[in-house]
């Protein structure tokens, strides 16, 4: 058999072309941050993770372009040798005060973070507990681990969880790992009951924030500050690439684990590590995480008005709250196409997501929002997504 015969029997992008409802890789031709221009025509952006704004900010472009200019363009070389960069150990340092860790670790890139701390820290004697819908990296992570045992529970299903971590034998070394923030879901961890339950069991706990950090809590810490449990959550980690308007991750903790990723993780090892323009627009999106705090109030609302607005039009939110993070659920991929085609005709840009990326019968249109959209940006969002809804009978007419 030719290998290559999977990729010859493989239509699913190209049918969803031929119908004219292929909703990926699309270029972007200019970002000016709650709209870019597509296709030669300006687009309202409903569908990026630049939470914050900041990937426009001018102080983190010129941020950027000075460390550019400092070394270079490039580090030619992985952290453990020649890549480590002044302001690499400057950004884990800023890291570890934020997140209130001992020690963070920095990596090339968020989907890395998780490859390489999970499956450096679970070996063959250990069980890595994860919920259904967690990140595809962290799947990875736990695949590429050195043969630890791995259990899946319900989407934040603390019953399920604990049903699953009650089945395995007590000298067995265990950690839960969930996403902080649900990426597609756009709901929170049950952190309370995740943190009793991993008590009574004596497992460690592991929240991939990539959602949270700089989103939610009082100093931007993410969904285990804004819950009110930071102190009992083990390792955190997350990426550069959502608020922190950069490309990258990072993940932290007890020094002692730190330092052992440091010198195990082969993701890290056998990586360059982040070019000086990222790790420069990192550290300073960080600084202004810390200095202005009214962009994630500003965010704070805009998720709230429109999941209300979104739900009184008759939208289907499913169990999403707290976060700038709206699911539209449409529960059928071709609709799910159809929807997007249209939005996009008219000049607005969501995601639509089918499965594997969720369940075959979640098919959703994934919203997201940004502190720099105008009260107009959201009310012509509004009003363009009530008037196709109602066309193709997403939703009734009242």
């Amino acid at each position: 058999m030719d290998i290559f015969k999977k990729c010859l029997e493989y239509t699913r992008a190209k049918d969803a072309i031929e119908s004219g409802n292929y909703p990926y890789f699309i270029p972007i031709s200019g970002n000016d941050g709650p709209t870019v221009k597509m296709n030669g025509r300006e687009v309202l952006m409903i569908g990026s993770n630049n939470y914050l704004g900041l990937t426009m900010d001018p102080r983190v472009i010129e941020a950027a372009v000075n460390a550019t200019h400092k070394y270079g363009t490039s580090c030619s070389g992985s952290r453990f040798l020649n890549g480590t960069l002044d302001i690499h150990v400057q950004l884990e340092e800023k890291i570890a005060e934020l997140m209130n860790k001992e020690a963070a670790l920095v990596f090339s890139t968020g989907y890395q973070t998780n490859l390489g701390a999970i499956a450096t820290m679970a070996h063959k004697d250990d069980v890595i507990i994860i919920d259904r819908s967690n990140h595809a990296s962290i799947y990875t992570g736990t695949r590429a681990s050195f043969g630890a045992t791995v259990k899946r529970y319900r989407h934040n299903d603390m019953e399920d969880l604990e049903r699953v971590i009650s089945q395995i034998p007590s000298d067995k070394g265990k950690i839960i790992i969930s996403d902080g923030v649900f990426s597609m879901e756009g709901d929170l961890v049950h952190l309370e009951q995740l943190t009793q339950i991993a008590k009574r069991h004596e497992a460690r706990i592991y929240i991939d924030e990539a959602h949270g950090v700089g989103v939610l809590g009082a100093n931007g810490r993410g969904s285990c500050e804004y819950l009110g449990f930071g102190d009992d959550v083990d390792i955190i980690m997350s990426t550069f690439s959502k608020s922190l308007a950069s490309l990258g991750g990072f993940v932290c903790g007890p020094r002692y684990v730190i330092d052992y990723l440091k010198h195990t993780a082969s993701p890290l090892i056998f990586s360059a590590s982040p070019t000086p323009a990222s790790t420069a627009a990192a550290l300073k999106a960080l600084e202004i995480i810390k200095d202005e705090p009214e962009r994630r109030e500003r965010l704070a609302e805009i998720g709230t008005y429109m999941r209300r607005e979104l739900q009184n039009l008759g939208f289907d939110t499913g169990e999403s709250y707290g976060t700038p993070i709206v699911p539209i659920y449409i529960r059928d991929d071709a609709r799910a196409f159809y929807f997007w085609r249209r939005l996009f005709d008219s000049g607005v840009y969501a995601n639509a997501v089918v499965s594997p990326a969720v369940a075959p019968d979640q098919a959703l249109i994934r919203t997201s929002f940004m502190a720099t959209h105008t009260n107009d940006h959201l009310n012509r969002c509004l009003e363009i997504m009530n008037k196709i809804a109602k066309e193709i009978d997403i939703i009734q007419p009242v």
